[in-house]
């Protein structure tokens, strides 16, 4: 089909492309940060519950026994948990134990995270 003397062909101009495809990269440069942030604060609440989880097997554990547990796989054991909850960030169960301010005492008196083992060396200190 011809239009005074030029073919006429349905589609779109390069012009378009290129400004649809700057659209959607706009709209993807906006939506990622906050996708990748709540992606981010979703880990951070699970880890919060599984700190809150073991935090309460060792407190039961320390009320039904006078002491605490030598170690987390303890409470697995005697039944205070059914599995040991993994970190979100390090996908494993590796936490950091933490030994009682009284030093008579033995076992794991409460727990970290081991994401940031560097931070965490001073494990057994008490934070200003």
């Amino acid at each position: 089909m011809q239009k005074n003397g030029r073919l006429s062909v349905a589609g779109f101009t390069l012009i378009e492309l290129v400004v649809v495809i700057s659209i959607i990269g706009l709209l993807l440069s906006l939506a990622a940060p906050r996708y990748f942030a709540s992606i981010e604060r979703g880990k951070e609440s699970v880890q919060q519950q599984n700190i809150y989880s073991l935090r309460d097997a060792i407190d039961k554990f320390f009320g039904d026994n006078g002491r605490y547990p030598e170690t987390l796989e303890e409470l697995v054991s005697k039944r205070y948990l059914r599995a040991m909850p993994v970190d979100p960030f390090t996908q494993q169960t590796d936490w950091i134990a933490v030994p009682p301010p009284d030093e008579t005492m033995t076992g794991v008196y409460d727990i970290k995270s081991a994401m940031n083992k560097e931070e965490d060396r001073d494990v057994g200190k008490k934070s200003p």
